[in-house]
């Protein structure tokens, strides 16, 4: 299937086939020092049953400004080597987890040669391989000795499931850069960050358009050949106030893509700029709301935040094979735990969805296994996790969803999440539903969040098992009628068990957030589409408020 895309300073094209390969030096240099030494270290009296290498190739131009001028303007290349080594056998290996310590594999971070140089390129493959074995062998003594003085792990299952053999290749995306489409996009990033030199409210702003070339190679001791393109373009705008009280106020927008055609015109982006000043310049003056327990609405891109926060992270599941995790779903299988109504879904399989331009797309995972759609919650019923090679048990395969940064060695991570529903409400019935349980509760108001910057949350048994989700554009919403009023100063806080429990309705647009995860692996790309969400209780705390002082100067220009 031969595909052009026009990729703007990037002209690229690739053919996409499955068990023809294309002549790539680097992913024949990596197969070729793997059949070298891995029969030799099957022979070894420790001997290693697995190995794999992960090559993260990237090509970068990296444009930010501020103010209507260039800050930097980067050209980067790299390749990033990730060696899996497992000794022992699939039943117990090196990366089974050792009570009281950390149950995540790491690895080196050696960089390959971005020239194709052969001798240089397998001097390091095998100075890291021979590293990693007598890691490797190491930790599987300690493994032993802590499973010979401790109590047997609850979870019985292997720590590896053998895979089959695949082959998948992508061919080298072709690219031309010439100075004319370079200072294109500079113009660009000039124009958008010039637009917030009219307020002077305005203390910090920055545009970002990072466009990004990426290849990614697998090759494994069981046979399998995979290379794989990545190319992504994120556009990244910000602002910041500085609000009497010291308290700063940042506003964020993004856009991402894959062809730099599809990014929004000037007119669009513009507009969104004028539309994030002026929400600065209100919140500048905004009240700041007190502790609060009751209804809230949660737009689709705070609802994409919140689930992929507080629900993603609990159906990952290596975390449920870890005696420190608080395993929050694990025997919940069968069970209502959402809305009768709500469906969650994970898909790195497709790119789009109802419009939507998704980042957390993938033919095959980093552990060489193909992408699957999993509905993990059907109709408010649990129904499966989000597996790779390290199995749980009642789920021994894994649905493609090992992942990790180019580095660090892969876990169960989630991919493009998206809720649905059989109920979905217009936004005017839903704000309805809102206002109708404020008065149920006799409360004089409710909160309405349209925008939040991302979150945090644990999921260890030492540490509660909160989430704190950041909120940066919240309305206060009257239950007598009164005009909507823009307030600050807070963090959406709670427990998940809890908060899944008040789950009420979704509907109205559907909000799209696309950001990079970052957990035990390493950041990766992550999409979430969802919808409007009606939230019979949440709470709210007061967030941290820094000690800046207002400028005693006014801005320059």
């Amino acid at each position: 299937m031969l595909q052009k895309i026009l990729f703007a300073l990037v002209i690229l094209m690739f053919v996409n086939c499955q068990f023809v390969f294309a002549q790539d030096p680097l992913l024949d240099l990596l197969e070729k020092e793997l059949n070298r030494e891995f029969p030799e270290l099957k022979k070894q009296e420790i001997p290693a049953y697995f190995l794999s290498y992960r090559v993260g190739e990237q090509s970068t131009v990296d444009i930010a400004g501020s103010f209507g001028c260039l800050e930097r303007v980067a050209h980067s290349a790299t390749r990033q080597l990730t060696t899996m080594m497992r000794v022992g056998s699939p039943e117990l290996d090196n990366f089974h987890e050792i009570k009281g310590s950390n149950p995540f594999m790491f690895a080196s971070r050696p960089q390959l040669p971005i020239d194709n140089n052969e001798d240089a390129i397998r001097q390091i493959l095998w100075q890291a391989t021979n590293e990693q074995y007598f890691q490797a062998i190491q930790r599987l003594t300690q493994v032993k000795g802590s499973n010979a003085v401790n109590a047997p792990n609850e979870d019985k299952s292997s720590d590896f499931v053998p895979g089959t053999a695949v082959q998948y290749s992508e061919s080298p995306l072709k690219m031309s850069l010439d100075k004319a489409s370079e200072e294109k996009m500079k113009n660009k990033v000039r124009l958008y960050s010039k637009a917030f030199s009219g307020s002077k409210e305005i203390t910090n702003s920055s545009v970002r358009l990072s466009i990004v070339n990426g290849r990614d190679y697998f090759v494994s001791s069981e046979g399998s050949k995979i290379v794989e393109n990545h190319p992504h373009i994120n556009l990244s705008i910000s602002g910041n106030v500085l609000a009497d009280d010291g308290m700063e106020l940042p506003l964020y927008k993004s856009y991402y893509a894959t062809d730099l055609k599809d990014l929004p015109k000037d007119e669009t982006v513009l507009a969104d700029i004028t539309v994030l000043i002026k929400t600065l310049e209100n919140l500048k003056t905004a009240p700041v709301v007190d502790p609060y327990s009751g209804p809230a609405l949660l737009s689709g891109v705070a609802t994409g935040v919140f689930f992929h926060e507080i629900f993603g992270h609990r159906v990952e599941a290596a975390r449920m094979k870890s005696e420190n995790d608080a395993q929050t779903f694990k025997n919940k299988v069968g069970q209502q735990v959402l809305n009768k109504n709500l469906s969650v879904i994970f898909d790195p399989t497709i790119s789009v969805y109802k419009g939507s331009k998704l980042s957390g797309s993938y033919e095959y995972d980093d552990e060489g296994t193909k992408g699957q759609r999993v509905n993990v919650v059907s109709k408010g019923v649990l129904t499966d996790f989000l597996t790779n090679r390290t199995p749980i048990e009642g789920f021994a395969k894994s649905n493609g969803h090992g992942r990790a940064q180019n580095g660090l060695q892969p876990v169960a991570r989630q991919s493009n999440l998206i809720v649905e529903s059989d109920q979905m409400y217009s936004e005017p019935d839903l704000r309805k539903l809102f206002v109708e349980e404020l008065k149920k509760q006799n409360l004089e108001f409710g909160f309405f969040f349209k925008e939040v910057s991302g979150g945090f949350t644990s999921t260890g048994r030492i540490q509660p098992n909160a989430f704190n989700v950041t909120p940066l554009e919240v309305y206060k919403v009257y239950s007598d009628g009164k005009p909507d009023e823009l307030v600050r100063g807070i963090n959406l806080v709670g427990t998940p068990l809890a908060m899944f429990s008040e789950i009420e309705a979704v509907g109205g647009e559907l909000g799209l957030f696309t950001g990079t995860c970052g957990a035990e692996s390493g950041g990766v790309p992550v999409s979430s589409v969802c919808p409007m969400m009606f939230v019979k209780k949440i709470e709210i705390q007061k967030k941290q408020k820094s000690a800046n002082t207002k400028p005693i100067l006014d801005r320059p220009f």
